[in-house]
């Protein structure tokens, strides 16, 4: 039972991560019908962007202003928070560049060529990542104060409970943005009818923008959270997440944002439980094997709709 417990934490604490990163999927899909797939590498900016802010130097570019209880090297909870908001607007404004860049010109185009703009997108921020970050691997600092909880053989981390208090609190926040606000109420408008929304005076091109800012400053949340969990980040660390969260967002049902986060939920419980079976080798076979399943047998994923469309 304890041995349950603790993958049960595990799987929690990383489906977490895959959550966050497949919202992002999720959104610009309900709003585009469009997969970006170079939301993997803006998760991986994120973690970069919280490693720079977390510099002493960087920190101390706020001067006297900065109480000393946001020094990193207290560790403390509010200079942790105060590197992941950084990271996070960092993230939010390079997601709306690539969307008023690289996406707007082609929004009338093809499918297909905005698809391998995605992907050029994609291998520029990672080519990029080794030009500017470097190609070696680099040590994540501990943002938060460490701590190991240990009761009838049950270890938690202060970083796992902290990764899944986190994840929930901008679950919630999502979805009061989207249920509860008129720019939420505008974004289901242009995911039911980009016309329609138009006509009744929603800017279309602003709650684009603000679709792939909001979901690009959740990817940035993800990327330090997962450097929580792997406190080693290089140029091409997005890559496997981006696609698990991707097949997230799929076996939630794209498009549909409780579907995402129950997605990555699931593939990061399954993940965890294979990863401590005899099978652990093929554990990302499994979480690949499992994309193909739902798509042969539950096309619309677990929350989603199947839709008809007239021709």
């Amino acid at each position: 039972m304890t041995e349950f417990l603790q993958q049960l934490i595990n799987g929690l604490s990383l489906g977490a991560v895959y959550a966050l990163l497949a919202l992002g999927y999720t959104m610009v899909y309900g709003i585009l019908r469009f997969i970006n797939f170079a939301h993997s590498d803006v998760f991986m900016v994120g973690a970069f962007a919280g490693y720079y802010a977390a510099t002493p130097f960087t920190m101390n570019l706020f001067g006297a202003r900065v109480p000393v209880n946001l020094q990193l090297g207290d560790h403390s909870i509010v200079s942790g928070l105060v590197v992941m908001l950084l990271s996070m607007i960092v993230c939010a404004l390079l997601g709306i560049i690539i969307e008023r860049f690289a996406y707007r010109p082609l929004r009338d185009g093809s499918k297909l060529t905005v698809l391998i703009t995605a992907i050029g997108v994609s291998l520029l921020l990672e080519s990029g990542g080794q030009v500017i970050f470097g190609a070696d691997p680099k040590p994540f600092p501990q943002l938060f104060p460490a701590k190991e909880f240990t009761a009838h053989g049950l270890s938690i981390s202060s970083n796992q409970l902290l990764i899944i208090g986190v994840s929930a609190l901008l679950l919630i926040a999502l979805q009061f943005i989207v249920l509860k606000t008129k720019l939420g109420t505008a974004m289901r408008a242009v995911s039911f009818n980009h016309q329609a929304a138009s006509l009744v005076g929603i800017n279309n091109d602003l709650i684009i923008s603000f679709t792939f800012g909001l979901g690009s400053a959740l990817a940035a949340a993800g990327g330090i959270l997962f450097a929580l969990k792997d406190p080693s980040i290089q140029p091409y660390m997005g890559i496997l997440p981006g696609l698990k969260a991707f097949v997230a967002a799929v076996l939630g049902g794209i498009g549909n944002i409780p579907g995402a986060a129950l997605g990555g939920l699931v593939l990061g419980l399954i993940e965890t439980f294979v990863n401590g079976s005899r099978f652990s080798t093929y554990t990302d076979a499994i979480a690949f094997a499992v994309l193909i399943l739902i798509l042969l047998f539950r096309p619309a994923g677990l929350l989603g709709k199947l839709q008809v469309e007239k021709v």
